[in-house]
């Protein structure tokens, strides 16, 4: 029976991508910062993890034993135009979309070298790719987690280790309901959406997680993978944009 090893299980993509695994008979070690937010998964394991902090993570990754699969999901957004934006808080924002991602990467290396196989499948966005204005600070820990997640697959595909970034839209999973927002006295950005992302279209949790586990399950799987088709749209157009002048999604 394979196991994957799920970072921010106890809400959204990430509770949802447990259910999905567990429902295909993976052993699922479901990991949160409070893991009493787990006590409903009906999953192998439910464990401690908070991505930022070295110790928990290293005894997460002891505790769970052989890992075959990392979904690394945990993360964390706030809103707000670049001058607006505390740097202490894009910080926060890079210390877990970001290095917390790679830590817990970092943790389960070493055993899928070991065994020359595993899959370590990192929880993206489309704003990994582009930037929507009000979200900057979001999406530069999302490039920076592509950049890292792309030289891994590089180094780590001799060991017969694959690499797969997942990148959906809009997803309908609550991080949104009532976010974290940061403006100027006398704000000179109010005629600019806060977060000027279409979410009209935005797919399920559960969506998200099917597409997970499927990446999980390919003999060959790609590197980057839009989730959803409003994903492949809108990174299509991207692709095809001039590089030379910032991209304006939806113009």
């Amino acid at each position: 029976m394979p196991s994957v090893l799920i970072t921010g299980a106890s809400k959204g993509i990430g509770r949802a991508t447990a259910a999905e695994f567990a429902a295909r008979d993976y052993r699922v070690i479901a990991t949160a910062r409070d893991p009493r937010t787990l006590e409903d998964l009906d999953v192998a394991r439910r464990l401690r993890l908070d991505v930022t902090d070295q110790a928990s993570v290293d005894e997460a990754v002891a505790a769970a034993g052989e890992v075959d699969v990392l979904v690394s999901n945990a993360g964390v957004i706030f809103l707000g135009a670049v001058e607006a934006s505390p740097v202490a808080e894009i910080e926060r924002l890079f210390a877990q979309n970001t290095a917390g991602a790679i830590r817990v990467a970092q943790a389960v290396l070493p055993q899928m070298r070991e065994r020359r196989s595993g899959r370590l499948l990192f929880v993206s966005s489309v704003v990994g790719r582009l930037v929507f204005s009000g979200n900057a600070a979001y999406a530069a820990s999302k490039w920076a987690l592509e950049a890292l997640a792309e030289s891994l697959a590089v180094e780590t595909s001799p060991f017969g280790i694959h690499t797969t970034l997942l990148e959906p839209g809009s997803v309908s999973s609550g991080a949104l309901d009532a976010p974290l927002v940061y403006r100027l006295p006398d704000d000179p950005y109010t005629a600019l959406a806060t977060d000027s992302m279409d979410r009209s279209g935005a797919i399920t949790p559960e969506q998200v997680a099917r597409a997970i586990a499927d990446a999980a399950e390919l003999d060959a799987p790609p590197l980057r993978l839009p989730v959803g088709d409003p994903a492949a749209m809108i990174l299509a157009a991207r692709k095809a944009a001039p590089e030379d002048i910032p991209f304006i999604p939806g113009s």
